[in-house]
C-alpha cells in the first residue's frame, strides 16, 4: 500500500489481531464488553465495535504516540474519526495523560494529519489547507521550467490510491506579485483544460492548491517528443521491424490530424504546435501537449516574456509573425500542386477556395498550417531525410548573413519556396520506394504508396494564405482514406467521424463516378451523405 494511510490501507491494517497486539490482556478483555457511554443506544456496542466503526485513526495515533491504551477513555467520552482533525485544545480534552502533557498533544496533533488524507481522485480538485498532507510520492523530481520564475517545475509523481500509474505534475506559484498566476485564473484554466479529454492528448486526472502553488496531474507520462525522436531515434522504435515502423509512421499522421480535428469541433484552437509539443511514450504512442496557458511553455512565456522562442516561430503560421500579406499563396504552389500527383487525387478531394457560410476560425487556420509542418517532418522521416538537412534546405536561398554570420531563417512561413521544393523530391523519392519494394509489396512499402497524395493535402495546408488551407475534418477524412484506399491500412488507429458544416465543405469537393457502395472512394460516404441531407431540404 506504500507509506500513505489512506483508507484502503487503515481498514486493511487495524484488525482485531493488529489491536490485540498493541493492549495488554486485561486491556485485551475490555474489547468485547459494552462501551460505558451514557446515550441508551449505545450499551450494547462494545469497545471492539466502536474501533472498528469509528475510530481505526485515532487508535493509530495513539499507538503512534505510544498511548494505544487511551482509546478506551476516547471511546467513552464519544470522541470518534469524523472530528479529526481536531485543534490543539480539543487534543486537550481528550486528556491523554494522567497528568497534562503539552508535549505529547502536540505530538497527537501533529500526527494525526498522517491518517485523515484526502486522496486526490480522477477529475477532481482539492483545496488542501497548509497543514494538510498532500498524499503522493515524487518518483522524478524535475527541472524548474524554462523561465525566470525558478518555482515553477515539472516533475513525475504516484498517487497512493493509483499506484500503478505515473502521472505528470506541473507546479505554479500562486498570488497577485510578478510571476504568480491569480487563484482566480487558475482555476479558470483547470476547467479549461478538464474539458478537453483526448486520447492523443495530455489529459487532466486532477488538481490540488496547497501552501500557495497549484498543482496539475496529468495522464500519459512522456518519455521523449518529437524534436528528440528526430534527432535521435529511440532505442524502442529502432527495435520494432521496418514493416511496423512504417506503418506506426504513417499512424501518427492521421492520429494527429484526427486529434486537431476533435479539438477544433470543440471550437478551441492549440496555437503553439511544434516538434517539442508532440510527444511519445515509451511504447510509442503519440499525443500532444494540452494548448490551455497552463501547459509549461505557456506559462515561460507568461514568464519572461522577452523570451524568443526559435522552435516555434519555424512552425508557425505566417499571420501568427506577420499578418496577412497578400490575397493568394506563392505563384509557385500550383505548379507544384500540379507535379505531386499527375491524375485527380484518388481520395475524390480537389483544393479550391472556402466559399462557404460559416467565417474560418484564424487561430484553426493557423493549427493547420503547423500541423502540416508536423506532417512533413514526419514524412521526410520516413524517406530518411533528416530534419537537419531539411532546416538547412529550407534556409539556403535566405539571405547569409554579414560579418560574424547572423543566424538564418530556418522557418517553414518565410521559405515555401524551398518547402514545395522538398515535397516535390519527397514525390520523386517515395515512387523510387514503391519500385524498390515491388509496388509496395515489401517490407511495409505500400506506405508510399499514400505519400503523392498526402503530400497534396500537406501543400495545401501550409498555403501562406490562410483561407486556402482545409479545415481540420477535411485534413483528417482524407488523411484517413488515404491510408485506407491508398496505403491499404484498413484499420488505422483513429477512425472517429467529425461533424462538419456541409455549406463550407461541399464546394471544395468532388466525387467521382464509382460502382459499389459509398465507402469503395475515399471519404465518398461522408460527402454523399451530406450532399443527399442538403437535397432533401
Amino acid at each position: 500500500m506504500g507509506p500513505w494511510w489512506v483508507s484502503q490501507r487503515i481498514n486493511a491494517t487495524v484488525t482485531r489481531q493488529f489491536v490485540v497486539k498493541h493492549l495488554v490482556p486485561e486491556e485485551v478483555d475490555r474489547l468485547d464488553r459494552p462501551v460505558a457511554f451514557t446515550s441508551e443506544d449505545l450499551t450494547e456496542r462494545t469497545y471492539w465495535d466502536s474501533i472498528q466503526e469509528g475510530t481505526k485513526r485515532i487508535f493509530l495515533i495513539l499507538i503512534d504516540i505510544g498511548v494505544p491504551d487511551q482509546i478506551f477513555g476516547i471511546i467513552d467520552d464519544g470522541w470518534d474519526d469524523s472530528e479529526l482533525p481536531l485543534s490543539l485544545d480539543d487534543v486537550g480534552r481528550l486528556q491523554l495523560t494522567a497528568v497534562k502533557d503539552d508535549r505529547v498533544d502536540r505530538k497527537f496533533h501533529q500526527r494525526q494529519f498522517q491518517y485523515i488524507l484526502k486522496t486526490i481522485d480522477h477529475g477532481e480538485h482539492r483545496t488542501y489547507n497548509d497543514s494538510d498532507q498532500v498524499p503522493l510520492d515524487v518518483v522524478d523530481r524535475g527541472n524548474p521550467l524554462p523561465s525566470k520564475n525558478r518555482n515553477n517545475y515539472v516533475d513525475k509523481v504516484r498517487l497512493p490510491n493509483v499506484p500503478n500509474r505515473v502521472f505528470t505534475r506541473w507546479r505554479y506559484p500562486l498570488g497577485s506579485s510578478s510571476g504568480c498566476l491569480p487563484p482566480q485564473e487558475f482555476q479558470e484554466m483547470v476547467n479549461a483544460i478538464k474539458s478537453v479529454q483526448n486520447d492523443h492528448m495530455v489529459s487532466y486526472w486532477g488538481s490540488y492548491t496547497h501552501q500557495g502553488s497549484g498543482y496539475i496531474l496529468l495522464t500519459p507520462i512522456s518519455d521523449y517528443n518529437l524534436k528528440s525522436f528526430l534527432a535521435t531515434t529511440p532505442s524502442s522504435f529502432k527495435a520494432m521491424p521496418k514493416k511496423d515502423r512504417r506503418l506506426l509512421v504513417m499512424d501518427w499522421i492521421l492520429c494527429l490530424a484526427d486529434t486537431m480535428c476533435f479539438l477544433h469541433s470543440k471550437s478551441r484552437s492549440h496555437c503553439y504546435i511544434k516538434p517539442s509539443a508532440i510527444l511519445f511514450t515509451s511504447q510509442n504512442s503519440i499525443f500532444m501537449v494540452d494548448p490551455t496557458r497552463l501547459s509549461p511553455d505557456a506559462a515561460s512565456a507568461r514568464a519572461g516574456k522577452s523570451s524568443f522562442d526559435r522552435e516555434w516561430y519555424d512552425y508557425a503560421a505566417p499571420e501568427q509573425w506577420w499578418g496577412l500579406t497578400g490575397p493568394a499563396s506563392p505563384p509557385t504552389r500550383k505548379a507544384v500542386l500540379a507535379s505531386l500527383s499527375v491524375s485527380p487525387e484518388p481520395n475524390g478531394f480537389v483544393g479550391g477556395q472556402n466559399s462557404g457560410s460559416t467565417a474560418p476560425n484564424p487561430s484553426q487556420q493557423a493549427d493547420i498550417f503547423s500541423l502540416g509542418c508536423i506532417m512533413l517532418e514526419l514524412l521526410s522521416f520516413l524517406l530518411k531525410r533528416s530534419t537537419s538537412k531539411f532546416a538547412s534546405f529550407r534556409s539556403a536561398k535566405a539571405k547569409k548573413g554579414g560579418r560574424g554570420g547572423a543566424v538564418l531563417d530556418t522557418s517553414f512561413h518565410k521559405n515555401l519556396g524551398q518547402v514545395e521544393e522538398w515535397m516535390s523530391g519527397l514525390a520523386k523519392d517515395a515512387a523510387r520506394k514503391v519500385a524498390e519494394t515491388d509496388g509496395g509489396k515489401l517490407d511495409g512499402g505500400n506506405v508510399f504508396l499514400g505519400f503523392t497524395p498526402m503530400l497534396h493535402v500537406v501543400s495545401e495546408m501550409l498555403a501562406a494564405n490562410p483561407f486556402e488551407r482545409p479545415p481540420a475534418v477535411e485534413v483528417q477524412r482524407r488523411m484517413r482514406q488515404i491510408l485506407r484506399g491508398n496505403c491499404g491500412i484498413q484499420k488505422p488507429h483513429c477512425m472517429n467521424r467529425y461533424e462538419a458544416d456541409p455549406l463550407r465543405q461541399l464546394p471544395r469537393m468532388w466525387i467521382q463516378d464509382y460502382t459499389g457502395p459509398p465507402e469503395s472512394i475515399c471519404a465518398a460516404d461522408d460527402v454523399y451523405d451530406a450532399v443527399l441531407q442538403l437535397r432533401s431540404h
